[in-house]
């Protein structure tokens, strides 16, 4: 029998919202994933709560090189490396460090470059952050950005996002770096009423767009959700494009479920009930 495939999870985790690794470790196990955290922080909550003096973080850099060393005298191998939000330029290098260790031929490495959203970056996330989130960006086999995120990549004015699928299409064939990897952009709403994501499979070279209705709300947390359903589907052997399509009428289930309890939006979306939808059966 096969063992299940191992994820390197390097993501931050909040006791309360959920997020980060409380959204990919459940969802990578329900897939059929092995989930190793590597975490990079620890947070009471996390941050689109409202400003507290009573909020904690602890920062995790100086144990993610130990943590890889322990690791790597374990003997540890990774079918798949996935990389979040992170703290510091620091951390990046960390994971630079950790791809020549860990990394080997048929090892999926997936960065979802958390920076920012609704056109702007995220307060810790300075210019040089951005540009080193570039960097590693271009080191993967798999990008999820959102369309702020996206025009961080590319050093584009949010104000000059495309409007329409042919500057989608645009946009996607640069984020791919002439093809070497692939691209799940993520935002993309090309109709009233249905938001998902537009594709680029470096396996194929084909531009596919994944469609669901849009629910009215935004929760945080379901980028984490969507990048985390797209890499169980692949880590299962499906295509990107159907992965995609998976993670968006997974993500627009969850977000109607959650909906329809009235739960606080901050909270993020109630997937819990709905794993079972992603077991293979």
């Amino acid at each position: 029998m096969k063992r299940a495939p191992r994820i390197a999870a390097i993501q931050d985790i909040s006791g309360f919202g959920r997020c980060s690794t409380t959204v990919v470790l459940p969802v990578l196990a329900a897939m059929g994933g092995e989930c190793c955290p590597l975490l990079t922080a620890c947070l009471s909550a996390h941050t689109a709560f409202p400003a507290s003096e009573k909020a904690t973080f602890l920062d995790l850099t100086g144990q993610m090189a130990g943590t890889a060393a322990h690791w790597a005298e374990l003997g540890v191998t990774f079918d798949a490396i996935y990389s979040g939000f992170l703290g510091s330029a620091g951390q990046i290098g960390l994971i630079e460090d950790f791809y020549r260790q860990f990394r080997r031929e048929g090892t999926l490495v997936l960065v979802d470059p958390v920076m920012g959203d609704h056109g702007k970056p995220y307060r810790t996330y300075t210019p040089e952050l951005c540009g080193r989130m570039r960097d590693l960006a271009a080191q993967a086999d798999v990008i999820t950005p959102n369309l702020t995120e996206a025009a961080l990549l590319l050093e584009e004015d949010y104000a000059d996002l495309p409007r329409d699928e042919e500057g989608l299409r645009a946009w996607l064939e640069r984020l791919s770096l002439d093809g070497r990897r692939s691209v799940v952009l993520t935002g993309v709403s090309l109709r009233p009423g249905a938001i998902g994501a537009g594709c680029f499979d470096r396996a194929t070279g084909r531009i596919r767009f994944a469609m669901a209705r849009q629910e009215p709300a935004q929760f945080p947390g379901t980028g984490d959700l969507f990048a985390s359903v797209v890499l169980g589907a692949m880590l299962r052997g499906e295509p990107l494009e159907t992965a995609a399509q998976r993670a968006a009428e997974f993500v627009q289930r969850c977000a109607a479920h959650t909906l329809a309890l009235g739960t606080p939006v901050l909270e993020g979306v109630q997937f819990e009930p709905l794993l079972g939808e992603l077991i293979q059966r």
